[in-house]
């Protein structure tokens, strides 16, 4: 004969289905999320919306310390201005002129890739871009 108390049930786990975590507060009387919560689109859209940072490759940070080129906060935002006006003209490679210097950017990435100074201009080919901005 078993002793029914040395016997431990069996614990089975059941799945995890979407929308189970949310607290019963956050639920109608269907069982379904109210409409008041916030969801995972709204969130991603909020991220997506926001301003993204210019960012400066190693390669580009070099080459403008070699060729004392600084872009300060006023400059950072003028490049960051150009790339959005590109970015919505479709460009995907840009070349930004800024004054004095030729900065040649991924728009896609939001990423400066190297930089020229006017007094060098005259000796590069700029290749791989599919378009040109003048940064104000």
């Amino acid at each position: 004969m078993v002793d029914s108390r040395a016997v431990k049930p069996l614990f089975i786990p059941q799945p995890v289905l979407p929308g189970q975590n949310t607290p019963a507060a956050n639920r109608n009387a269907a069982g379904n999320v109210s409409a008041g919560t916030t969801s995972f689109v709204r969130v991603l859209e909020a991220q997506l919306n926001q301003p993204q940072p210019v960012k400066i490759s190693a390669h580009a940070a070099r080459r403008m310390a070699e060729r004392n080129i600084v872009l300060a906060g006023d400059h950072l935002a003028g490049v960051a201005t150009a790339m959005d006006r590109a970015a919505a003209k479709g460009a995907r490679s840009s070349l930004l002129i800024m004054g004095d210097v030729a900065l040649v950017a991924s728009i896609v990435n939001r990423t400066v890739v190297t930089a020229v100074p006017r007094e060098e201009l005259k000796e590069h080919i700029f290749t791989n871009i599919d378009s040109a901005v003048f940064v104000d």
